[in-house]
């Protein structure tokens, strides 16, 4: 490891060569973070009640929609209609309504498959990495536990989420050719209006998360429907509004708000408040990787497959409010009549409210803050997965986990979301490489010692003995050339830009 190290430039190098905004961007997220585990990400998790928002909110919010009103009012109409008639859709169809597909037939049937992800934000590819060798994952990673009892976990006193992020089989998933050519592929979901944006979807880079090895009987990790990657950061101007992501919406015009377009997120800021577990990486997708066969009720996850209305609700529910009170019938859910248009308006007088989201912490969602989302019947789970399917879900859709394991086995994962190479994401990874030296958590994350003492920890030799040219390239430990001149020029742009911001002799 010694010396391959020297070859790597320190932080220090890094941040020197970017622009004096850029710093001051990172400022806060450079900031060491709070020793933790994955109850600090979430209020829900924690214990706390969330405190009522600052005031400054209430003009966050009109000065959103000012001068829209009119218009604002009968998008929120025509949204409640949408969401009706999907709802049907979502229960007539269920788990069924989740795009699959196996590795292999991947690129044959790229086109239809594609379409289908971009209509419901999620999906499941199967067979990415054999069977046997994500059984092996599992083992491997149950031993390292055992060998190093200091890893911290969630809940402590019957762990199921581990806070480690550097065991040799979590870096040797993630440097999989098979898993790098899925996310190449995923990611051409997506799509930018700019040819010059800096961002490559063709050269994923490496995100280290942490691990899930869930009991049978677990109650503990009850995560209810949330979304990451910030919460009031979403409303505010110098969150995602510093580049209009949700411009259309807020115009009164949902229906012509893409959820693919990645030009406009490139500028954005999706942590204002150094929460515990804020994402300064621009995952197109989250994701995991299989370790175990698991099925609906057994500890998996359950998605909301309806990315485009899911997000325009959400995010205009803070601006509406009932005429009448709650009302609810014999079975607990809300009564058509309470959940009618005509029973809804926008605020009289806007309130600091964004129901869900607490500055620092993830957004929430549930059935009585959202209730027109009908979460009871929407949230479906992903279809039985096995060892090395990998499943995948847009960075802003609204996912879940079972309250209740009601397996007979465990629910195993490893989180490996699928990102982009674009700047802000090269220069996150250069001080994820610094963690990854130094065995601590990413820089996301809790901060602490993390596995800087594990036993069995891997070093850079051991991943460069073992993961190919593009499994270092994508963790940051090898630059990047440009072999195909066809490339557009914002992406040839930003391979040079990335070998200069981890310290590489730029071939591109």
């Amino acid at each position: 490891m010694a010396t391959l190290a020297r070859t790597l430039p320190r932080q220090s190098t890094v941040f020197s060569k970017l622009s004096s905004t850029r710093k001051r961007r990172l400022a806060t997220a450079i900031q060491a973070k709070e020793d933790g585990d994955i109850s600090s990400v979430f209020v829900s998790l924690s214990g706390r009640t969330a405190p009522a928002l600052p005031a400054r909110f209430a003009d966050v919010k009109r000065k959103l929609v000012k001068g829209r009103e009119y218009d604002i009012a009968r998008s929120w109409r025509r949204l409640l209609g949408a969401l009706k008639h999907e709802t049907k859709v979502i229960e007539k169809y269920r788990s069924s309504i989740i795009p699959s597909i196996p590795y292999q037939e991947l690129h044959a049937n790229q086109s239809d498959f594609l379409a289908e992800l971009r209509q419901r934000g999620v999906a499941v590819i199967r067979g990415v990495v054999p069977q046997q060798e994500a059984r092996d994952y599992k083992a491997e990673v149950e031993q390292y536990v055992r060998d190093n009892p200091s890893t911290k976990a969630f809940p402590p006193g019957d762990p199921q989420v581990f806070e480690l992020y550097w065991s040799p089989a979590q870096v040797r998933a993630r440097s999989h050719p098979n898993l790098i050519t899925t996310q190449r592929l995923l990611m051409s979901a997506w799509h930018s209006v700019d040819p010059k944006a800096m961002v490559s979807t063709t050269h994923p880079v490496s995100y280290a998360d942490r691990v899930r090895i869930r009991q049978s009987g677990d109650a503990g990790f009850a995560l209810g429907p949330h979304i990451d990657g910030g919460s009031a950061e979403r409303w505010e101007e110098t969150g995602y509004g510093v580049s209009g992501v949700y411009d259309k919406i807020w115009s009164g015009l949902w229906e012509d708000y893409d959820p693919w377009e990645s030009s406009c997120r490139l500028p954005a800021n999706t942590d204002l408040y150094n929460g515990a577990g804020a994402c300064n990486m621009f995952r197109m997708f989250q994701g995991w990787l299989s370790m175990s066969s698991t099925g609906p009720e057994e500890g998996t996850l359950l998605v909301n497959p309806m990315i485009q209305l899911s997000t325009a609700y959400f995010l205009l529910r803070p601006f509406f409010t009932p005429i009448s009170p709650p009302q609810l019938d014999a079975f607990g859910n809300h009564t058509a009549k309470y959940l009618d248009a005509e029973n809804w308006q926008l605020e009289p007088d806007f309130t600091a409210t964004l129901q869900g989201a607490n500055p620092s912490h993830a957004q929430e969602l549930n059935a009585s803050l959202h209730p027109h989302l009908k979460l009871s019947k929407t949230m479906v789970h992903v279809p039985k997965v096995n060892p090395g399917d990998y499943v995948v879900w847009h960075c802003d859709a609204i996912h879940a986990v079972d309250k209740v394991h009601n397996g007979t086995t465990d629910s195993s994962v490893l989180y490996i979301p699928a990102c982009p190479l674009t700047e802000a994401n090269a220069q996150y990874l250069a001080r994820q490489r610094e963690t990854f030296l130094r065995g601590t958590p990413g820089p996301d994350f809790p901060g602490g010692a993390g596995e800087s003492l594990h036993r069995g920890r891997p070093d850079a030799g051991y991943l460069k003995s073992r993961a190919g040219e593009e499994g270092l390239r994508a963790l940051g430990l090898e630059g990047w050339t440009d072999e195909d001149r066809q490339v557009e020029e914002g992406e040839r742009r930003m391979l040079r830009r990335a070998n200069e911001i981890l310290g590489f002799d730029s071939g591109a």
